[in-house]
């Protein structure tokens, strides 16, 4: 199974770190968010990495190169009009991918989930995703659960129904088929596919944080330092 490190957003709240680093080689307890999915994809028997870029992605290239150092191998996806959003990257890295399901995983989180425990996804799914307990800044939820199956249901409204997507998943490339590349977001893709009771999921239960902000960098660096 080959994964793709989502590393393309310009991290426009987390400037001015941001102005001159790419926000996913911010780094975490040392190391650069990255790198920290590198270490988890190996462990876990994943080795072929797909990563796109736009802002400053030049950097990201010099410092991974091709995964040799890492025990990986790494290609890019460059995208060099600017980002296209997180479905129109994943497209137009689908030739990268191959025909096979793909692990997903977002540049900036930080997450200690073993990616040993991604399923197998079954013949009627498209994906199977990770979701997490409501953050602060998301504290309504993304998609709530219809047994396995994960649902997107306006009625939801209690937000103890209903979890935030982890930005980690397991993706078949028949889910974008027909799809073009352009910019565009996943959540209308995701929802659509779950309506037709194509999409599962489970909840992690660990640790996870959405390094969206300066603030949230600073704060998982302190939990981390107080382990």
């Amino acid at each position: 199974m080959k994964a793709m490190i989502l590393a393309a957003g310009r991290g426009e709240r987390m400037r001015p770190l941001t102005d001159t680093c790419p926000k996913p080689l911010l780094k975490v307890a040392g190391v650069p968010l990255i790198e920290h999915h590198l270490r988890n994809l190996k462990q876990a028997g994943i080795a072929d990495i797909v990563i796109n870029h736009a802002w400053l992605g030049e950097q990201i290239e010099q410092y991974f190169g091709n995964g040799e150092r890492f025990g990986v191998s790494i290609v890019y996806s460059a995208e060099h009009g600017g980002a296209l959003e997180t479905a129109g990257g994943i497209i137009k890295a689908l030739p990268l991918l191959g025909d096979e399901p793909f692990v997903i995983v977002n540049g900036d989180v930080f997450c200690d989930f073993d990616f040993k425990q991604l399923p197998i996804l079954q013949v009627d799914e498209l994906a199977h995703l990770i979701l997490v307990t409501n953050p602060e800044h998301n504290v309504k939820g993304d998609f709530g659960f219809n047994g396995s199956a994960l649902t997107y249901d306006v009625n939801l409204a209690n937000a103890n129904e209903k979890f935030t997507y982890s930005g980690l998943g397991v993706y078949h490339p028949n889910l974008f088929a027909g799809l073009a590349i352009e910019k565009a977001p996943l959540a209308p893709i995701l929802i659509k596919a779950m309506e037709q009771g194509y999409i599962s999921g489970t909840l992690h239960s660990g640790l996870w944080s959405d390094i969206g902000t300066p603030e949230r960098l600073e704060q998982i660096n302190k939990q981390l330092t107080e382990k």
